[in-house]
């Protein structure tokens, strides 16, 4: 085991069991600084600098860079601790501390088609819809002394939604599993879908599946708490998409309902984010109402009527905005095929008051070769963002640095299916 890898496997641990805090001063700070054309140029994190170095085979699946491992956990249709064959398609994920040493991921399943063979199957007691093939997984997973994990058991912990894409973990210890679609009665479902569902990360069995209407009805991605207000900041993900952010009535406590808001940029009405943008620049920003967060769409087909409202009151646009994490006191989030290279954005928000905050767009794709389709993110201990990539072609895991580098950290050899789930 070399350094750079005891280092982090060390730190990395640390992290799951929330002994770190991120920062990311230096990224923000150099851009806000370097403004001026408003394109910075292109800088990779070389092995010392940043960077891990260069990729190598690692394995039939990963590529990594030299002293790196990795294990596989858990695999599609194996059969998993409750008796239920693992769900297929993985997506968001987030680690959490378990009171016995371990540590406990939540994962998503995106499933879209759901036939017998595929959709994850749960209690259909606790189901949310008997028609909706999606749901989570719960793992606690063992870090032995040099490293190694192993998977102590896994069990179905949510069923009954449909295409759950993303979400996110809460300070109070639960994971926010978004469904990424408003389908509903008129699409074959029996109840209507397009909201967020909360499992604790200490139930050791499935929960009952209850949506959060008042967080809203969209095309739902990614979800970050902020741990001092407990506000909750939602991305969505479609051709014309908001960022939001919910009000909860009580902290910590999602379903005792809220206010739903859209971010807008002040003095620039229906501001537009997808092109020409300054790399550095420091918008400020406020927030309008959602009136209606719960519409009821008159087919699938309908997917904005949340949008429409915001947009009816100046707030801005985006396009397909995907993972968010929380970090440095903000939000960081992408857009993953903004830009003028349309191959994605990386952006920040920083609150400044109970109703303004900042958005800064930290950094922007040229090509694919650099970074393509970003779409899950996590934020590192380290003080760096972790970013998986959903593009076409060869798909890689890339790392921004503090100070705005980047670099690869993994390539998927297997096939050209899309990373997601980092944490």
């Amino acid at each position: 085991m070399n350094t750079t890898r005891r280092t982090f496997l060390r730190t990395g641990t640390l992290a799951s069991l929330g002994a770190l805090t991120p920062s990311i001063h230096g990224l923000v700070a150099r851009l806000i600084g370097e403004e001026t054309d408003g394109r910075s140029p292109i800088r990779h994190a070389s092995l010392g600098a940043g960077g891990y170095g260069p990729l190598m085979r690692a394995g039939a699946e990963l590529d990594l860079p030299e002293g790196f491992r990795y294990w596989i956990l858990s695999e599609p249709r194996q059969p998993m601790s409750d008796g239920r064959p693992t769900p297929v398609a993985f997506d968001g994920m987030a680690a959490f501390p378990m009171p016995n040493g371990n540590i406990r991921l939540i994962r998503n399943h995106e499933n879209v088609d759901t036939p017998d063979r595929s959709r994850l199957k749960g209690d259909p007691a606790l189901a949310y819809d008997p028609k909706g093939g999606g749901g989570t997984s719960s793992l606690e997973v063992h870090i032995g002394r040099d490293g190694t994990p192993t998977l102590v058991r896994d069990f179905v912990s949510l069923s009954g939604t449909y295409i759950n894409c993303a979400g996110g973990p809460t300070p109070w210890g639960s994971w926010l599993s978004c469904e990424e679609t408003v389908a509903g009665p008129p699409d074959g479902f029996d109840r209507p879908h397009g909201y967020v569902f909360e499992v604790p990360a200490g139930s050791e069995v499935e929960v009952a599946a209850v949506p959060l209407p008042a967080m809203g009805r969209f095309v739902h991605e990614a979800v970050a708490v902020d741990p001092a207000t407990g506000i909750v900041y939602l991305t969505e993900d479609q051709g014309r998409a908001g960022f939001y952010r919910f009000l909860p009535n009580r902290h910590g406590n999602l379903r005792a309902g809220g206010a739903l808001q859209m971010l807008r940029v002040i003095d620039r009405q229906q501001f537009d984010t997808t092109r020409g943008q300054t790399i550095g620049r420091r918008m400020r920003c406020d927030w309008v109402p959602i009136d209606n967060p719960d519409p009821t769409p008159t087919d699938i087909r309908e997917t904005d009527l949340v949008f429409r409202q915001g947009w009816s009151q100046g707030a801005a646009r985006f396009i397909r905005l995907e993972g968010c994490w929380q970090g440095d006191g903000g939000i960081f989030f992408h857009s993953t095929s903004g830009g003028d290279a349309q191959v994605g954005q990386v952006w920040f928000y920083r609150p400044t008051g109970d109703d303004l905050g900042e958005l800064t767009l930290l950094f922007e794709s040229p090509s694919p070769d650099i970074l393509d389709y970003p779409d899950n993110l996590t934020v590192s201990p380290r003080g760096g963002i972790v970013m998986c990539e959903d593009g076409g072609g060869e798909q890689y895991l890339r790392g921004l640095t503090p100070t705005g580098e980047i670099f690869d950290f993994a390539r998927n050899t297997m096939n050209r299916s899309e990373f997601c789930g980092a944490c």
